[in-house]
């Protein structure tokens, strides 16, 4: 000590305000534990830098690894996108308007976009970089509004669409079984066949694709070959648009709760990226 003021490890005085040294976590506590001038007492910045600094630990590493399990979710989904396009072709293609709108394609293009998402959310996490942190959480947020106005659109025009949807699919009868549409004519084979319908509407909607009295023999009661030029006793009468739409009703709880998970998965994701943008920015201010 020298002329009332207290001497630091580096040969620096403290009595004209605390080094920005002092402000790195990575140095000890201050060797002076009583005096006017003393750092570590509560409420001054190198404690309030110490705290941020655990924080912003313990936050990196939580959002690195829910961001890792969200890329890892990403790259299984593109995977089996990617399988379905190689071995189903166009599988579940029902439409005649969107015939890109596959359950191959949707699963590739969401595989896709949850791997960046969770790759930026990963690297802006390690590097606490500010930039990638806020760019993560606008793109999260950014698909989070974009499935809420979808879905508040579904239940405010479900008449209309339930009407185009039908049409639709009636459109898309006429492919079945053509060139290039063996996506679509999976799709249809398997839906009449697994939940024991035929048609959109009614079985009288194959009469006009085959300009017949005929339907496809996955809407047979007795599956044989030829079984769809037999009378139309022999046929499911289910419409299915309507038995599809029940088993929907039906599972309703479990369509309820898996929507849930995924907005709560994103709501988490939001958060996490948001707090520690915060905690680098304190951290920035308390140790500059």
């Amino acid at each position: 000590m020298r002329g009332g003021k207290y001497q630091d490890t580096w040969g620096g005085v403290t009595g004209g305000g605390v080094k920005k040294e002092y402000c790195e976590i990575s140095r000890q506590t201050p060797r002076y534990q009583d005096g006017p001038n003393f750092i570590g007492t509560s409420g001054h910045p190198l404690k309030r830098c110490s705290m941020a600094h655990n924080c912003l630990q313990c936050i990196k590493y939580l959002m690195f690894v829910f961001n890792l399990l969200f890329w890892l979710g990403g790259c299984g989904i593109l995977g089996v996108g990617i399988w379905l396009a190689v071995t189903q072709g166009n599988f579940a293609t029902l439409s005649s308007s969107f015939p890109s709108l596959s359950a191959a394609n949707l699963l590739i293009v969401t595989g896709t976009f949850v791997m960046i998402i969770g790759f930026v959310g990963c690297i802006g996490a390690i590097k606490e970089n500010k930039g990638l942190l806020l760019s993560f959480f606008i793109m999260l947020l950014i698909i989070f509004l974009l499935e809420l106005t979808i879905v508040i659109l579904f239940f405010v025009y479900t008449d209309k669409i339930d009407k185009y949807a039908q049409q639709d699919l009636k459109k898309g009868l006429h492919l079945y079984g053509t060139d290039g549409n063996i996506g679509l004519t999976n799709a249809w084979s398997i839906i009449q066949t697994d939940f024991r319908c035929c048609g959109v509407s009614n079985y009288t909607d194959w009469f006009e694709v085959y300009n017949t009295t005929r339907v496809p023999d996955s809407c047979c009661l007795e599956f044989s070959e030829n079984c769809g030029l037999h009378s139309p006793g022999t046929w499911w009468k289910a419409p299915c648009y309507e038995t599809v739409k029940i088993w929907l009703q039906e599972n309703l709880l479990a369509v309820g709760i898996f929507a849930l998970c995924t907005a709560l998965v994103q709501i988490l994701g939001l958060t996490f990226a948001m707090t520690m943008y915060c905690q680098v920015v304190k951290a920035d201010t308390y140790c500059a």
